[in-house]
């Protein structure tokens, strides 16, 4: 077997990498054909340079002195640095191999280099760079999974989010925080659409490990690789949540609405057979010398009372208000309020606690209504009180400035609301009194004098503790 070969340079004018025979001193002796391409100079301008003139001036000195070190210790070194190829740098990894044509006993005389073109390598790994930090940092839900499905990565939004640890996802299929709610076919469709090489884009409704769900708009890619074969799949999550609760607030206002609309339709038609009765009723109580009659018209006469306030709280929800609107002091307002209450039997035992700020700005408000909306809440919580038979009854009242929001806060530490029944305070006829006791509309005709001042009215309650009424008004209101 012949252990020693014979050829010349020209052998590497095939190969992809820059090759070049160096002197002792960095002299270029020889290059190959790729050498002469890259570097965007001919043969007749390289040889004979100094290597060390092409490299870029952030790293030339650093590769000489590797260079010397080299040839001096005769031995194989591999390095990065830059080329300078006209007006572009060229990322390079360099292999240098110092050699001796006889004697091996001597410094080495001559150097081999090869040098890589890792330009699109170092490109691609800055990209990597770039999305792996966009990955970590969005506030948008990702994942990655194989082909299979199985999660190889996820980022930490979407950790925050699900509330669970990386380590109870890797290696692990989507469906453990699945709802179950989407139906075998809808999977079927989207996992159809993924593996065609398509992108998938649909609603989901996922389960966080404490129960709670999460609605995410998911777009789903596949992960195709150089040579067109499937690597995985990319998916991203925008969080719904707030879409969601705008719905479901869209739909609470057209149902008001759509109240409001009947309301006043009912209101026309039961409103004038009422009054016939009621003066029907009078003109009978008039006439009539028998007692138990007499009791009975007047048992009529309280009904068609009652009846008369229902239609008059339906009318004034139902129609524009024609009332102007004033400069209002609300706290003075507040303060009036509390004072009707206090005359009622029920509030002997409760204690007000006011704390109202005295720097509110007079509000465009007609004062009759909102001081109703007042008296509205605060009878609610006189009998919330009455309810609990708790020593001790309070009700707190605050008014604060919110930027350029006006925050009033009615708190009882009353029976509170059962949860069942949160979603149904504001509707009309809705009431948790006994029967008689309330007619079910207060709320819900304060919440639409609440709107029409282009303000807000939310409750929070916990059942047994309390219950606290959050309005607020803008105060730059037109």
């Amino acid at each position: 077997m012949l252990s020693k070969f014979t050829f010349t340079f020209d052998l590497f004018d095939n190969f992809q990498g820059m090759c070049f025979i160096l002197s002792d001193k960095g002299n270029i002796l020889e290059i190959n054909k790729s050498a002469s391409i890259n570097l965007k100079k001919t043969s007749e301008d390289l040889i004979g340079l100094n290597f060390f003139s092409i490299i870029d001036s952030s790293c030339s000195t650093k590769i000489e002195q590797i260079f010397k070190k080299c040839m001096a210790e005769n031995k194989t070194m591999t390095i990065p640095c830059k080329f300078q190829a006209a007006d572009t740098l060229l990322s390079v990894n360099l292999f240098l191999k110092p050699y001796l044509e006889n004697d091996a006993a001597k410094p080495a005389e001559y150097c081999f280099v090869l040098a890589r073109d890792i330009t699109e390598e170092k490109k691609m790994e800055m990209d990597l760079l770039r999305f792996y930090y966009v990955a970590q940092h969005t506030v948008n839900p990702l994942q990655i999974t194989d082909k299979e499905g199985k999660m190889i990565y996820v980022n930490p939004a979407f950790i925050t989010v699900s509330g669970y640890l990386p380590e109870e996802l890797i290696g692990k299929n989507p469906s453990v925080f699945g709802s179950g709610k989407q139906s075998k076919k809808f999977w079927k469709q989207m996992w159809s659409t993924i593996s065609s090489g398509k992108v998938w884009v649909g609603e989901v409704e996922n389960k966080k490990k404490n129960g709670e769900p999460f609605h995410t708009q998911l777009l789903i890619s596949p992960i195709i690789n150089p040579e067109g074969k499937l690597e995985g799949y990319f998916g991203v999550h925008r969080d719904l949540s707030e879409k969601r609760t705008l719905e479901k607030q869209l739909v609470h206002t057209q149902k008001m609405e759509s109240m409001g609309t009947l309301a006043a339709g009912i209101a026309h038609e039961v409103g004038n057979p009422l009054a016939s009765i009621s003066a029907l009723v009078q003109v009978s109580q008039r006439y009539t010398t028998d007692e138990l009659v007499k009791e009975k018209l007047e048992l009529v006469k309280n009904q068609i009372t009652r009846i008369s306030k229902i239609i008059r709280d339906l009318v004034d929800f139902s129609r524009p208000s024609n009332y102007e609107l004033q400069l209002i002091d609300i706290n003075k307002n507040i303060k009036e309020a509390v004072e009707i209450i206090k005359v009622g039997a029920k509030a002997k035992e409760v204690y007000f606690r006011l704390d109202l700020d005295e720097n509110i700005p007079p509000l465009p408000l007609v004062a009759d209504q909102i001081q109703q909306v007042f008296v509205n809440i605060l009878l609610n919580a006189v009998d919330a009180l009455t309810e609990s038979n708790k020593k001790e009854q309070i009700i707190s009242i605050k008014s604060a400035m919110n930027h350029e929001e006006l925050v009033l806060t009615f708190y009882d530490n009353g029976t509170g609301i059962k949860e069942e029944n949160m979603p149904k305070i504001f509707e009309p006829f809705f009431t948790t009194k006994k029967e008689g006791k309330g007619t079910g509309l207060g709320l819900w005709v304060s919440y639409g004098i609440i709107k029409s001042f282009q303000g807000d009215i939310k409750v929070k309650s916990n059942f047994g503790a309390g219950t606290t009424f959050v309005l607020t008004l803008p105060v730059n209101s037109n």
